[in-house]
C-alpha cells in the first residue's frame, strides 16, 4: 500500500508492455493499493433497464481493456492527471442483474461510500439507467442539485417504458423529479433520431433543459452553450450513442447523424478553463458485442480520460496542472 506524498500512478508502459498485466482503467492501481484517492473509477456493469440491444453490462470491461493505450500526459488539457492526483480503479460494484432496484441500490451504495471518503467518482456503465444511482450519490455529497452536461442521442426524459418508471430512457426525468439535477442549469447535446411524438422534445424543454440537436451541432456553439448554462457543481454524463454509429457502432440504441469522436472530445475539453467544478460523471452504453475493431470502447476510454482530467482540474489547489 502506498502511503507516500506522491500519487501512485499507472504501470510504466516503457517497462511493462500494455498487453500485459491486470486490466484496470489506464493500468491504474486498485483502491486497496493506496490509503486515499482523489478520484476513483467505478464499474457499474448493469444493463437490465435497456430497451433495445442488451450487452452494456460488458461495457466496463471493454473500456478498461481499451484504456491501456492511454498515456500519462493529457496534451489538450495540459495535465498529467495521474501525477496531479491519486486516481484508482475501484473495480465493479457487483449489481444484481435481475433487479433494477437492487442493482441501483448497490451502485449508489458503492458510489456513496467513495464520495463519503472524499473521493470523486467516474462511473463506467452499463446502460444509462446507472447514471441515476450515481447522480443520487453525487448529489448527496454535494448537498445541492447538480448541473448536468449530457452528451447523448436521446434526452432520456420519457416517463416510462412498458409501465416501468426507471429505465435507461427515463433516467433524466427521474433525476429532475428527485431534485438531483437543476434542469435550468443543465445542457443536453447531440439529440437526434425519430421520436414517439413532437411532445417528446417539448416535455424535455418543459422540464427546463437547454438542448442542442445533432443537426444544429457546431463545436464552438456547443462549448458556448455548456459554459453559459452550467454552474458548479457539475455532473457530466456521456452516453456513447452521442457519437454517430460510424464512430460508435457498439452501443444499445444507435442513431445515425451523430457527433464524431473529435467533436465529442472537443466539447469535453472545452470545459477546461471555464471555472467549473466537475465533481462526478459517467461514460455509459458501450456494448462490445456490437463493436467493430474496438472503436466504440476506444472512444469511451478517451472520453473517460478527458472527463477524469476535468474532475482533477476541479480539485482544491495543489491538485491542478502538473507535468
Amino acid at each position: 500500500m502506498s502511503t507516500g506524498d506522491e500519487p501512485l500512478g499507472p504501470l510504466d508502459a516503457l517497462r511493462t508492455p500494455r498487453f500485459a498485466g491486470i486490466r484496470t482503467f489506464a493500468r491504474l492501481p486498485t483502491a486497496e493499493q493506496v490509503e486515499h484517492a482523489h478520484v476513483a473509477i467505478l464499474g457499474a456493469p448493469f444493463d437490465g433497464a435497456a430497451s433495445f440491444r442488451p450487452g452494456a453490462r460488458f461495457g466496463p470491461a471493454a473500456i478498461r481493456d481499451a484504456s491501456v493505450l492511454l498515456r500519462p500526459y493529457n496534451e489538450p488539457l495540459d495535465l498529467s492527471p495521474f501525477a496531479a492526483a491519486q486516481v484508482v480503479d475501484s473495480g465493479d460494484c457487483g449489481p444484481n442483474p435481475m433487479s433494477v432496484a437492487s442493482a441501483h441500490e448497490a451502485i449508489q451504495a458503492a458510489a456513496g461510500e467513495l464520495h463519503g471518503a472524499g473521493t470523486r467518482v467516474l462511473g463506467l456503465g452499463g446502460d444509462h439507467s446507472v447514471a441515476l444511482p450515481l447522480l443520487r450519490a453525487a448529489a448527496a455529497r454535494a448537498g445541492e442539485p447538480l448541473s448536468l452536461l449530457q452528451l447523448d442521442a436521446h434526452p432520456d426524459t420519457w416517463n416510462e417504458y412498458f409501465g416501468e418508471p426507471v429505465t435507461h430512457g427515463t433516467v433524466m426525468r427521474r433525476a429532475s423529479e428527485e431534485g438531483l439535477i437543476d434542469p435550468s442549469r443543465s445542457a443536453q447535446i447531440g439529440l437526434r433520431g425519430p421520436l414517439y411524438s413532437p411532445a417528446d422534445l417539448e416535455d424535455t424543454a418543459g422540464l427546463g433543459f437547454h438542448t442542442m440537436l445533432a443537426r444544429e451541432f457546431d463545436p464552438a456553439a456547443a462549448i458556448a452553450l455548456a459554459r453559459d448554462t452550467l454552474r458548479s457543481p457539475v455532473y457530466v454524463s456521456v452516453d456513447i450513442d452521442a457519437l454517430d454509429p460510424a464512430f460508435a457502432p457498439g452501443t444499445g440504441t444507435p442513431e445515425p447523424g451523430g457527433l464524431t469522436s473529435r467533436e465529442l472530445l472537443a466539447v469535453l475539453r472545452g470545459l477546461a478553463g471555464a471555472g467549473l467544478n466537475v465533481v462526478a460523471g459517467d461514460v455509459v452504453e458501450v456494448c462490445p458485442a456490437y463493436d467493430v475493431a474496438n472503436i466504440t470502447a476506444l472512444a469511451a476510454a478517451a472520453a473517460a480520460y478527458d472527463l477524469l482530467g476535468l474532475m482533477i482540474l476541479g480539485l482544491s489547489p495543489g491538485s491542478g496542472r502538473r507535468r
